[in-house]
């Protein structure tokens, strides 16, 4: 029973996290690709390494903290400008097909020894190396602090700061998407979703609005991939793989695409659960005889299994999600 307590302790956790943070932002600036414009974009995870590349590099070479977060958005904008201007007149599919090649690029770049100096190659850059600066922001006092059964240090990777600033960012652009969506810019991308041609003929410029919202959504997943990034390292592997796109998707619908809160909701959702499953079965491995059958480096890809059972089965069963109205937004799973 105490064991059982302390895994679901550590599961509820999950909830406050950074990382959890992290993916409600990539997932929110995906709903503005996908959820609102019609845009399957399969290379968020992409906008994240590039935005943690900018950051972790700026701040390496000894920039101000201000600039890191500036060349972070940047690079997540000309990112988007380069993937989408030779490309969005492709459709469904084919745009799917280029974005996902477009992230492997960036992992492959990351990679690469030829950028080893500034990247780190496939080892990536440490936290020592950036994380410093963004501590140094922080007005909380030495020590820790409880809140229930939740205790962290105040200032740190694991913290209570990293913890308030990834979470006001996550509420400062849910604000910042809800005044654009409900705008009429807004209004003409959900156009843009249901029949472009209509908006075609209105005398839009589909390609223009299009490319806005790959901008956008895009600067809003490279700052998802500088709040991943702070409390842990910038690996092109575990940021830039196909892992973490499809992550970022089975958070946004699971909470409803093209909803406000859905992308939030949905993360916290998931990697609860995710948790939940992991140190369940870990302690499972280990402590019973499951562990003959089911060893602990063997966790890792059941859980990655189990993600891909629960997108398959989001998409035919609940296509529109928790929050999501279905009239408004549903997959055509035949």
């Amino acid at each position: 029973m105490e064991e059982f307590l302390r895994i679901l302790t550590q599961s509820a956790g999950e909830i406050l996290a950074p990382t959890t943070a992290a993916f409600a932002i990539a997932a929110i600036g995906l709903n503005l690709h996908f959820g609102y414009t019609g845009l399957l974009n399969m290379g968020q995870a992409g906008f994240m390494l590039l935005g943690a590349y900018g950051f972790g590099i700026t701040l390496t070479l000894g920039g101000p903290i201000w600039l890191a977060f500036l060349i972070a958005i940047a690079a997540g904008v000309l990112f988007a400008l380069l993937l989408g201007m030779p490309t969005l007149q492709l459709r469904g599919d084919y745009l799917a097909i280029v974005t996902i090649s477009a992230a492997e690029i960036v992992r492959w770049f990351g990679r690469s020894t030829l950028w080893q100096e500034w990247t780190g190659g496939a080892s990536g850059l440490q936290g020592r190396y950036y994380k410093d600066p963004f501590h140094a922001l922080s007005f909380l006092p030495e020590g820790r602090f409880a809140l229930g059964p939740f205790e962290y240090i105040n200032t740190g990777s694991d913290s209570w700061f990293t913890r308030i600033f990834a979470w006001g960012l996550v509420a400062l652009v849910l604000i910042f998407v809800w005044l654009i969506t409900r705008s009429p810019w807004g209004r003409v991308l959900k156009g843009i979703r249901e029949d472009e041609d209509a908006v075609r003929a209105l005398g839009k410029s589909v390609y223009s609005y299009k490319l806005q919202a790959l901008v956008l959504g895009g600067a809003i997943g490279a700052l998802a991939g500088v709040v991943y990034a702070i409390p842990l390292a910038i690996s092109p592997d575990s940021m830039g793989g196909r892992t973490m796109t499809f992550f970022v998707w089975t958070v946004l619908l699971l909470g409803g695409a093209a909803t406000v809160f859905g992308p939030v909701l949905g993360s916290m959702i998931f990697f609860t659960a995710y948790m939940f499953m992991r140190t369940g079965m870990r302690a499972l491995s280990e402590d019973t005889a499951v562990g003959t059958v089911i060893s602990t480096t063997q966790v890792e890809y059941i859980g990655g299994m189990l993600v891909g059972i629960t997108l398959m089965c989001l998409v035919i069963f609940r296509p529109q999600g928790i929050l999501g109205n279905k009239k408004e937004l549903a997959f055509n799973v035949r």
